[in-house]
C-alpha cells in the first residue's frame, strides 16, 4: 500500500494499482435513524431532546455512550473485514462533532479516532459520509432535519460547514486509511447554482490543510443528479450516487412488487448506464455510495434485483458501499445484512410505540438488557445477501 489512495481517470489506485472499493455503510451508528430501530423517522436531535426532557441530561449523555460503543464495535471491523470487505462508508452527524458553532466536542471525535484506528488495524479504508450537515442539507429525518433545510438559507450554516471540513480534514490529513471525503448525504435543493458554489467552497477549504484525500461528491436531489456538478477542477476527485430504483420495490412501499416485474434487467442497466456514460465524460470514478433493498426472504426477487446491481457495477467499474450493515428488522426501507429479529419491550413491534421511542420508558430497568441487545452477535445474518454481497466483493 502506498500513502494514499489517488483517483487516476476514471479508476482509484493505490499508486500504480487499481483498487476497487467494496464495502457496507455502518449507517443508524453515529447518525442514528428512526427505522434502522424500528422506529418512526424522526430527526435523531427530536428523539433525543424527548429522552433528555424524560430522563435528564446526565441520562441522555449515558444512553449516548453506551450506543456508540455497543452499536458498533472493533468486533465490527474485523467481521467486515472477514466477510471480504475492503471499504467502510461512515455516516456520521455534525452534532457528533461539533459542541457548538466553531467548538468541537471530545468524545465525539474519539469516537470517530476510534474508528480511524479500527481501519487502520483491519486495513479497511473509510469514506467519512457527512450525513447530517449543520442546519441540515435536505428535509428529512436522515439529515437530522425537522423538515427544513436551512444549510442553504442561512449563510451561518455554510459557515460552520466550511469550518467542520477543514477542521476534519485537517485532524486526518496524515491517515491513508481513510478513503476521502464524502462531502454531504443526499443534498435536496432546487438552486443547483448555490450547490455548486457552495461545493467549489467545501472543496477549496478542504484542500487549503489536506491534499491527500480523494474528495467525493455527491449530486443533487437524493445524490441521483451527478449532471448538474460543474467540473471542480480537483485532480483527486469522486462521483458518488445513490441507487435504489425502483422504490416502490426496494424500499417495499407497495407490498408484493416482484423483480423483475416492478422494474427489469434492462431498465435497472439503463438507469445505472446514464452515470457510466457521465464518469467517462468527465473522467472521474463514480462510488455507488448508498445502495440496498428490503429484503423479505428473497420470495419477491430482492436477490435478483441485488446481483443484477452488482452486475452492472462491475461491468461499468463503479465502486460501491451497501446500505447497510445492521438494522432491526423493519418492513420498509432498505435493511441490514445483519438484522435484529427478537421483540423485548424496547423493540415492541405490537406498537403503539415502538423502538427508540421507548427507550425513556425502559432505560432506567432495562439498560443492560438494551445495551447487549444493540451487539452484533444478537443480530441474525442475511446469509442470501451476504453472499450475493461477498461474490462481487472479491
Amino acid at each position: 500500500m502506498s500513502a494514499y489512495l489517488k483517483t487516476k481517470g476514471i479508476s482509484i489506485v493505490d499508486g500504480d494499482k487499481p483498487v476497487m472499493l467494496r464495502g457496507v455503510n455502518l449507517g443508524g451508528w453515529l447518525m442514528m435513524e428512526g427505522y434502522i430501530l424500528l422506529a418512526p423517522n424522526r430527526a435523531e436531535h427530536l428523539f433525543k431532546n424527548h429522552f433528555k426532557k424524560a430522563l435528564g441530561i446526565k441520562a441522555l449523555k449515558d444512553f449516548e455512550h453506551k450506543f456508540r460503543t455497543n452499536f458498533v464495535t472493533e468486533e465490527d471491523f474485523k467481521q467486515i473485514k472477514a466477510m471480504g470487505f475492503n471499504c467502510i462508508r461512515l455516516p456520521f452527524n455534525a452534532r457528533l462533532v461539533e459542541k457548538g458553532a466553531y467548538q468541537y466536542d471530545a468524545e465525539g471525535l474519539k469516537i470517530l479516532d476510534e474508528a480511524v484506528s479500527w481501519a487502520k488495524k483491519y486495513s479497511i479504508y473509510l469514506v467519512l459520509d457527512l450525513h447530517a450537515a449543520p442546519g441540515c442539507q435536505n428535509h428529512d429525518w436522515h439529515s437530522d432535519s425537522a423538515g427544513k433545510a436551512d444549510l442553504w438559507t442561512k449563510k451561518a450554516f455554510q459557515r460552520r460547514t466550511l469550518a467542520l471540513w477543514e477542521f476534519l480534514a485537517d485532524r486526518y490529513k496524515n491517515e491513508p486509511m481513510i478513503a476521502g471525503y464524502d462531502l454531504m448525504n443526499e443534498s435536496v435543493l432546487d438552486d443547483v447554482g448555490l450547490l455548486n458554489r457552495f461545493y467549489h467552497q467545501l472543496i477549496k477549504a478542504i484542500r487549503a490543510v489536506d491534499k491527500n484525500h480523494i474528495i467525493f461528491v455527491e449530486g443533487n436531489k437524493w445524490a441521483t443528479n451527478i449532471e448538474c456538478l460543474e467540473d471542480f477542477k480537483d485532480d483527486n476527485l469522486a462521483l458518488s450516487i445513490h441507487s435504489y430504483e425502483p422504490l416502490s420495490f426496494t424500499f417495499n412501499f407497495v407490498p408484493h412488487l416482484r423483480y423483475p416485474g416492478a422494474s427489469n434487467y434492462e431498465l435497472i442497466r439503463q438507469h445505472v448506464s446514464q452515470y457510466e456514460k457521465i464518469s467517462r465524460q468527465r473522467q472521474l470514478p463514480i462510488l455507488v455510495g448508498e445502495f440496498g433493498v428490503n429484503y423479505r426472504e428473497g420470495l419477491f426477487g430482492e436477490d435478483v434485483w441485488l446481483e443484477d446491481n452488482l452486475k452492472f457495477f462491475q461491468e461499468f467499474g463503479f465502486h460501491w458501499t451497501y446500505w447497510t450493515y445492521k438494522a432491526v428488522k423493519g418492513s420498509i426501507f432498505p435493511d441490514g445484512v445483519f438484522s435484529y429479529y427478537e421483540n423485548p419491550l424496547w423493540v415492541n413491534r405490537m406498537g403503539p410505540l415502538s423502538g427508540w421511542e421507548t427507550y425513556p420508558t425502559y432505560w432506567k430497568e432495562q439498560k443492560e438488557d438494551m445495551v447487549e441487545s444493540w451487539r452484533t452477535k444478537n443480530f441474525k445474518e442475511n446469509t442470501a445477501v451476504a453472499q450475493i454481497l461477498k461474490n462481487y466483493a472479491r
